[in-house]
């Protein structure tokens, strides 16, 4: 039996470190806008979207006729083409001529997009402008190759990106002015009461003066001293590198897909017992030859049989009274525990109000 797959996060007896203010939130108003757009990449190798697919047909006419090129789509022979939506983020601060990281993503049937090139591409805002222009090649870090019915094939084929393939055209209009604000709000990206108000009194300790007061879990309010008003920047320089130790939800991560699970460093175990065995059923399908008599005059035929395996291995019945992670692992290290069966266990200790933590599961 394989042993733990266990990944621990944070160390298990030393203290919680402190990150900066900016790893934990921003400035109110100071976010990223989603950018959305579709268009075609050409150039591919026969694995682009098929014949049958008449949008991705109608579209590369569509843009033929606009350079000139009159060709109807029956005109059209060719799976070097593949519809996609491409999509970035362009940030608050970002002015005309920006550059932007872009993901572009297939939409049709085609098989791959390796060796793509995307061909000029508007992307548009929630409020239907246009705020960037997207072209380039496309990297996939993959490969798909098809041949005689067989097929080879590395990562996801069907989704790229552009480094910089996106160029700012519209700049996002700006919600506040923080160089007048008198006061402005941190939001933290995990909202938890303890963080906030440890936000609060660690700004107020390293700029010596009362300035911060936690609203809620999520928000800390900021006076804005006069000899920063006009200079913001140098202000935000300031409350961003201030150091906070970060509150945390104890919480458990399982992934059933892969098997893996991610403990915080908060977690705590009350004492249970736990018997665990493994039930596995196999059915095995026996293939037999029925041979007739000489003299019978029948025929020579294979004939199936069915056959079921149950194999079900001792439990052993043990007390775990780890209150830390690493005496939960030593423990269930001891009982030859699989991911899987660690998954199930930990449900089954969420479930006897033995496992003090957020139960995710992915």
């Amino acid at each position: 039996m394989s042993r733990l797959l266990l990944i621990v996060i944070a160390a298990l007896a030393a203290p919680a470190e402190a990150a900066r203010v900016k790893d934990v939130g921003e400035f109110y108003g100071h976010r990223d806008n989603q950018l959305i757009g579709s268009g075609l990449v050409v150039g591919l190798n026969r694995t682009g979207d098929s014949l049958r697919n008449e949008m991705s047909i109608r579209t590369l006419a569509n843009a033929l006729q606009g350079l000139g090129v009159s060709l109807q789509m029956e005109d059209i022979l060719s799976r070097n083409v593949a519809m996609v939506m491409v999509s970035a983020e362009i940030g608050p601060d970002m002015r005309t001529g920006s550059r932007l990281d872009i993901t572009v993503s297939s939409t049709g049937d085609a098989t791959s997009l390796e060796g793509g090139q995307l061909l000029l591409t508007p992307l548009y805002g929630a409020d239907g402008q246009i705020y960037a222009v997207a072209s380039g090649s496309l990297l996939v870090g993959g490969y798909s190759i098809m041949a005689g019915g067989d097929t080879s094939r590395k990562n996801h084929t069907t989704v790229g990106r552009v480094a910089k393939g996106a160029i700012v055209e519209r700049e996002i209009p700006s919600v506040i002015d923080y160089n007048v604000q008198r006061e402005v709000e941190w939001v933290l990206d995990e909202p938890d009461f303890t963080t906030a108000a440890r936000v609060a009194a660690s700004i107020n300790e390293s700029m010596e003066a009362e300035l911060a007061q936690a609203k809620d879990s999520g928000t800390v309010v900021l006076q804005v001293p006069e000899a920063f008003r006009g200079r913001f920047t140098d202000f935000a320089t300031l409350i961003e590198q201030v150091e906070v130790t970060v509150d945390t939800p104890a919480r458990v991560v399982v992934n059933e897909r892969t098997g893996t699970v991610v403990m915080g460093a908060d977690v705590r175990i009350s004492a249970a017992a736990v018997a665990h065995g493994n039930l596995t059923i196999e059915v095995q399908r026996v293939q037999n030859v029925s041979q007739p008599n000489a003299l019978a005059g029948g025929q020579t035929t294979l004939t199936s049989e069915s056959r079921i395996v149950a194999d079900e291995e001792a439990g052993e019945l043990k007390v775990i009274e780890g209150v830390t992670i690493g005496e939960l692992v030593s423990a269930l290290n001891a009982m030859g525990v699989t991911p899987r069966d660690l998954i199930t266990i930990l449900q089954s200790f969420r479930a006897a109000g033995a496992l003090h933590a957020d139960l995710v599961t992915m």
